[in-house]
């Protein structure tokens, strides 16, 4: 397959990379870690006006429809900037709503979603815990065939990545029961595993990116360490891996925009090539940093911190290989 993005796509991901650059998102993130919410929620509207909620919205609430190859592509920039948030969550919150076809409920919340308005999370699969739930205006709780909205949660739980506060939900209103409700958490489910492919995408190469730099300027025996053999094997095993990441992420964007039956499967190839790319990319910029990459004041680390557990969410790389294979 020979993908090349348009012009307007593009743009796109150009104007958001540069919004994103100018909104000091370290320091959002650093707030966000600490339960202060409030600059989160202001770049939250920002990205609304740009209209990254709305590509999960079909047009009738508000959206431009479920564009999935630019809504892969604005998650690229939001892992690239390591913004905090729900946001996987919220947009997968947005497709399952959707496709659960509970107008009052949809009607309620979607147009909320595209206006940035909204924070929700959604807690569908294995995991018991809900991302941000503290931060969100209501979680979204799937046990099997039946939906549940809850707007308590336990206590905030520790992560690897500070900025993400896992809560488990608490209690309930039943809003839907059946297989509606099975469906449309599996094509949630995929929404959610393709945006986590993009985030880890994104944050590889912002971490690359970032290796790059600092290795042409550390010095060891008054020469760069960027000029030593070794250290440029890691590096290009760490831009393989990403450029073997990005057509899985794309293809898969392109099949979910198709519906194709084959798409869950493509879109867990994504999520392992590019989990996996974006964790390798961390531990390079981990060594090659030296004891400077293990200091939390260096903003990197709120991006290597980021790594694993984008690698996780939404399906381990076993789950994912396991839908690959299951054909």
């Amino acid at each position: 397959m020979r993908f090349l993005l348009t012009d307007e796509q593009r743009e796109f991901a150009q104007t958001l990379d540069g919004m994103l650059g100018a909104s000091g998102t370290p320091a959002v993130a650093r707030a966000w870690a600490a339960g202060e919410h409030r600059p989160g929620r202001a770049l939250w509207a920002r990205l609304a006006e740009a209209g990254v909620f709305g590509l999960a919205v079909p047009e009738r609430h508000g959206g431009a429809g479920l564009l999935p190859v630019e809504l892969a592509l604005s998650f690229t920039e939001l892992g690239r900037h390591a913004v905090p948030g729900p946001l996987v969550e919220t947009v997968a919150a947005a497709a399952f709503l959707e496709r659960l076809g509970a107008d009052t409920v949809a009607g309620e919340w979607l147009p909320r979603i595209v206006a940035g308005e909204a924070v929700l999370s959604l807690c569908a699969g294995a995991d018991p815990y809900a991302l941000d739930a503290d931060a969100a205006d209501a979680v979204l709780v799937v046990p099997g065939d039946t939906v549940c909205r809850t707007d308590a949660h336990g206590p905030v739980q520790t992560s690897l990545d500070p900025a993400r506060r896992p809560a488990r939900p608490l209690g309930g209103t039943v809003v839907a029961r059946g297989p509606v409700v099975t469906a449309a958490a599996a094509h949630a489910v995929e929404v959610a595993r393709l945006a986590t492919a993009a985030q880890s995408l994104g944050l590889g190469r912002a971490l690359l990116a970032a290796t790059v730099s600092y290795v042409k300027q550390r010095t060891q025996f008054r020469v760069a360490i960027g000029s030593f053999q070794a250290v440029k094997h890691r590096l290009a095993d760490t831009l393989i891996g990403l450029e073997f990441a990005q057509p899985l992420v794309h293809a898969a964007a392109l099949a979910v925009a198709a519906g194709a039956p084959s798409a869950g499967r493509e879109v867990a190839a994504a999520k392992v090539a590019a989990g996996e790319a974006g964790y390798a990319a961390a531990r390079t910029a981990l060594q090659l940093h030296g004891a400077l990459g293990y200091t939390e004041e260096l903003d990197l680390s709120l991006w290597i911190r980021k790594a694993r557990p984008l690698r996780d969410a939404w399906g381990t790389p076993a789950d994912c290989r396991a839908r690959v294979l299951s054909g």
